[in-house]
């Protein structure tokens, strides 16, 4: 059967108030189409600037089954490689050809890498308060359902709410998320200090350090935080500043995650060649898709880094999907980040509630049950959207203010 692209077009919606970008690839065969992620929350226009005007004009009329070959060529067409709004738009694409060589097999897709290492997988689950006692009391929520895997935050990563101006910052300082890294690293001490005196240490659990602090005080964070036996500290450094592991590694057991932010294998292959990181945490559209978060797998496992990829909400179903895919084949699978999207009936008892909305564009997406997530087991990726369902939440195109992180004194602090 030849089939090939006959169309590519990117969706638009935002049913729980998060940009989201979804890729349709059509093809010559009636009925046959596939879906793949192109999420970049805060630039999405830009990516569907780039799926219309250059990846769709090279692509149709090209064979669907030859994917490796396409990624290739979508990588390097515009000669200058990488990045996040480039790397999204080939995500779409490439999530969409997995998708369709699925449902042509007749198989889900974690089928084509080999079949299921497990039958389901573990999860992890953000739980944030005002105090200790709060976050607590959201971590045995948690339990409650089944999760053994918590992350713990007080007040999200520190700082204000943006738009205040401490009254020690200079005179003109521009307004932002203030936030004092000292502050910042004895409360989170307090945190876990008082987490475990708690709930005990059966839960693991996760912190996010978010790149906010300077390595220098990563090192003294990690350190102060070995007692309460973290299961990993997340980002504790800058993408700008990943030498500096080394320095960590020789200072701390903590175990260490990384790679929320990055683009491409430049960024991670010293970092695992030389066992700096415990866990690789890629946000797979950001890197291009299954086809090289698949290569980043195999190539971790050789060195005994396990996988946790990101998985928030500003990503959609459809990419949530491919990370339990791979998540399911892969020998050195670690824990899956969760934001909590399961089905309508099942009644939440946490902060967000049910995800109704979201489910009812996206239908199919994987389900959560006592702690894991399972494949629906459909061929392809398994997941569906409803455009007229879609078409209810449009995107807003505005300034974003939560990355507008700022140190005491005014100076911008990474995101």
């Amino acid at each position: 059967m030849d089939t090939r692209i006959s169309d590519v077009r990117v969706i638009f919606t935002a049913p729980e108030g998060i940009n989201l970008a979804v890729v349709k690839v059509d093809t010559n065969q009636p009925g046959l189409y596939g879906l793949g992620c192109a999420t970049f929350a805060y630039r999405h226009l830009a990516v569907k600037t780039v799926v219309d005007e250059y990846l769709k004009p090279l692509l149709v009329g090209r064979e669907v089954d030859r994917i490796e070959d396409l990624w290739q060529l979508m990588h390097q067409n515009a000669y200058w490689r990488n990045g996040p709004i480039e790397n999204n738009a080939v995500s779409g694409v490439d999530m969409a050809l997995w998708d369709i060589k699925g449902k042509m097999a007749g198989m889900p897709v974690y089928q084509l890498f080999g079949g299921k290492c497990r039958e389901g997988i573990p999860v992890y689950r953000h739980a944030d308060g005002r105090d200790v006692s709060e976050v607590c009391d959201n971590i045995l929520k948690f339990q409650a359902m089944g999760i053994t895997n918590i992350r713990c935050q007080c007040g999200g990563y520190g700082g204000d709410s943006y738009g205040t101006v401490p009254k020690t910052a200079p005179l003109g300082a521009l307004p932002g998320i203030y936030l004092d890294s000292k502050e910042y690293i004895r409360n989170t001490v307090k945190l876990f200090e008082g987490i475990r005196a708690e709930i005990g240490y059966e839960m693991n659990l996760v912190h996010d350090v978010h790149e906010r602090i300077a390595p220098i005080e990563a090192i003294k964070l990690a350190r102060a935080l070995e007692p309460f036996d973290l299961f990993f500290l997340e980002d504790p450094v800058p993408i700008e500043q990943l030498p500096w592991l080394r320095n960590l590694r020789a200072q701390t057991s903590i175990p260490i995650a990384e790679g929320e932010l990055f683009n491409n294998g430049v960024e991670w292959k010293q970092m695992i060649a030389e066992q700096l990181i415990d866990f690789i945490r890629v946000h797979i559209s950001q890197v291009g898709g299954i086809t090289p978060a698949k290569k980043l797998q195999v190539f971790a496992e050789q060195y005994g880094v396990r996988t946790a990829w990101h998985g928030p909400g500003d990503m959609s179903p459809i990419a949530h999907a491919a990370n339990i895919h791979i998540d399911l084949a892969a020998p050195n699978f670690g824990v899956q980040e969760w934001s909590g999207i399961e089905p309508p009936n099942f009644v939440i008892q946490d902060l967000k509630g049910p995800h109704g909305a979201l489910l009812e564009v996206f239908p199919g997406l994987p389900e959560f049950k006592d702690g894991y997530v399972y494949a629906n087991d459909k061929p392809g990726l398994g997941v569906d959207i409803n455009e007229t369902e879609a078409a209810k939440y449009p995107c807003e195109n505005s300034v974003v203010t939560w990355t507008q992180t700022r140190r005491r004194d005014g100076a911008l602090q990474t995101p």
